[in-house]
């Protein structure tokens, strides 16, 4: 699992996120919400996304709010948005997720 820094306050997230990766890219995930007041972190390269993955991800979007910051996941990848489905939290997290047409990419 890779975050990367592509823009002030923008991430991108690239590979698992599972319970192998939860707690080395939870303290990741923490400092990169210290960046900028307002954070978007692209999830278009995340291939898995399990239940400590998951946790992972409203845990971080907890810690934002309580700070007083914006956090948006954007550009969430099929296996994201499959999840996401899957357990009804889209609304939870409350994200727009945008479905691309791969015929028209």
């Amino acid at each position: 699992m890779l975050l990367n820094r592509i823009a002030p306050g923008r991430f991108q997230l690239e590979g698992e996120i599972t319970i192998y990766a939860a707690t080395s890219l939870k303290n990741l995930l923490l400092d990169a919400l210290k960046v900028s007041p307002t954070t978007e972190i692209d999830l278009s390269r995340v291939e898995e996304l399990d239940t400590a993955g998951l946790q992972l991800l409203l845990l971080i979007k907890n810690e934002a709010r309580v700070a007083g910051h914006q956090l948006r996941f954007i550009q969430h990848s099929p296996i994201v948005r499959e999840v996401f489905d899957l357990c009804d939290l889209a609304a939870v997290f409350g994200d727009p997720i945008v479905i691309l047409d791969p015929a028209n990419s």
